[in-house]
């Protein structure tokens, strides 16, 4: 009973095929890049998009199929606004990035709304001010899932699950419905929006793939990801390491106690609906991870290819004191200072590249350590190991680097990409290819296992914190 998963990615739309022992096979992928037409403002071609999760699912189809169900996985709270009876769009899709509404996440604030820019919420009513500023038009709200599902339906079902949902800032505290009296202030037709269906369970036929298998799983990237790396109760943490990275655990049924924001810098997250059953996790994020490894390549020149950052930091035991705080967006969780920098600390002339890249993968691997500190103290439990996924857990000097400063044993991913295995898993809870939580806990092999040693200096590392922080204070003074 195999499974088709469609993962849509910023950079490109993924498909293939899970076998019920796990396997992924009849890969394929392409490209569709966002735009920046201004400093700001992150814009996708949402036609393309969709047409090329059709295009990349026949070809798995065609070279490994037929399938029992499909599951979609995809990048969160980037919005899409289209006309009900064509499916054309009004507009660009605005990609997650976007932060052109800024200014009106601070006006919200002053009405005791709080809407951060990158949810989807201020993104939608962008949208619909464009296109339809009488709101008399008869329009969709969606976020890619639902976008992609509509598509996959021939237009027949709108809908999305509350993985997705949550990251909009319209669900209800308690994630059982669309939150109306919000809808009403920001003038969101409650009508457009999509119906709110299970994360495992089935939703519709997708007729436009032959043999119109059932879409039977739909979760955002990291709660996907969460699943496909085991971690379906509460215990280990799994952290997807890509140009950002997220850490992320399941902590029950009950939601966490703070309604937005924890004390540590965490937020609420649903990891997934199946039935009566709601699981709450949290999630802690890092605003820039291998965009750092991507500056030592393309802006300072020093390395040839991301991976090479490995060999090139194995030319030295240590940094010998130098320190990199990874903060070339600010911060994140714990310390959301969206004015904190990049510090590059304890620069000697003895200094060389080993060092400054080692610095880096270390200054990424202590901001993990910060996030995994963060987590436990908001979900008030431990975190006996860390599991990981993204391109950086490629990197084995990066992996060694994250057990020492987290003194956990790390689990590497199977696969890179562990979303596509947790879209799986959720599809083939519908259908019986798994038959429940364990089945899903029991196929997680992870590909090394990283034993914690000596560990990195947590001190300097945050007394180089403070040294990077509020460095542009204008920027250090807004909270979303």
């Amino acid at each position: 009973m195999s499974i088709l998963v469609i993962d849509v990615g910023t950079s490109g739309v993924r498909a293939a095929i899970v076998r019920p022992d796990a396997s992924v096979t009849a890969e394929h992928r392409l490209e569709v890049l966002p735009s920046t037409p201004a400093p700001g403002l992150v814009e996708f071609d949402a036609t393309a998009m969709a047409d090329a999760a059709l295009e990349v699912a026949r070809r798995s189809l065609a070279e490994g199929g037929p399938v029992d169900g499909v599951g979609i996985a995809n990048q969160r709270a980037s919005t899409v606004v289209w006309e009900r009876h064509t499916g054309t769009p009004v507009g660009p899709g605005l990609g997650w990035q976007d932060l052109r509404t800024v200014g009106e996440c601070l006006v919200w604030q002053g009405e005791g709304l709080r809407f951060a820019p990158n949810q989807s919420a201020t993104k939608a009513v962008s949208l619909l001010d464009g296109a339809d500023p009488t709101r008399s038009r008869d329009l969709c709200v969606g976020t890619v899932d639902s976008w992609i599902l509509w598509h996959l339906t021939e237009g027949q079902v709108h809908a999305t699950d509350p993985t997705n949902a949550g990251l909009t800032g319209l669900l209800t505290g308690d994630a059982a419905g669309w939150d109306h009296a919000v809808l009403d202030k920001l003038r969101i037709p409650a009508a457009a929006m999509a119906t709110l269906v299970d994360s495992t369970g089935r939703i519709a036929e997708a007729t436009a793939l032959p043999g119109a298998p059932v879409v039977c799983g739909m979760a955002g990237d990291q709660q996907a990801s969460l699943v496909g790396q085991g971690c379906v109760a509460p215990g280990p943490a799994k952290i997807t390491f890509g140009t950002g990275a997220m850490l992320d655990l399941v902590v029950g049924p009950q939601r966490p106690a703070f309604p937005g924001r924890g004390a540590a810098g965490t937020f609420p997250i649903v990891a997934w609906r199946r039935g009566e059953e709601l699981v709450w996790g949290l999630e802690g994020i890092m605003l820039s991870a291998g965009t750092n490894v991507e500056w030592l390549r393309d802006d300072l020149g020093i390395i040839p290819t991301a991976a090479a950052s490995h060999e090139l930091a194995a030319g030295c035991n240590d940094t010998e004191g130098v320190v990199y705080v990874p903060a070339l967006l600010g911060l994140g969780t714990p310390r959301w200072d969206y004015g904190a920098r990049g510090a590059l600390l304890g620069v000697t002339r003895g200094t060389g590249r080993p060092h400054i890249a080692r610095a880096v993968l270390e200054g990424v691997a202590q901001r993990g350590a910060d996030l995994v500190d963060a987590a436990e103290a908001d979900a008030g439990s431990s975190i006996p190991t860390v599991r990981v996924d993204g391109g950086m857990s490629d990197n084995p000097t990066f992996v060694q680097a994250l057990a020492d400063a987290t003194q956990r044993q790390v689990e590497v991913s199977p696969v890179v990409e562990a979303t596509t295995l947790g879209a799986a898993f959720l599809a083939g809870l519908a259908v019986g290819t798994w038959a429940g939580w364990d089945d899903v806990a029991a196929a997680w092999h992870p590909r090394r296992v990283v034993e914690p040693g000596a560990p990195l200096d947590r001190e300097r590392w945050a007394r180089a914190v403070e040294r990077a922080a509020a460095w542009h204070p204008e920027l250090s003074a807004l909270d979303f």
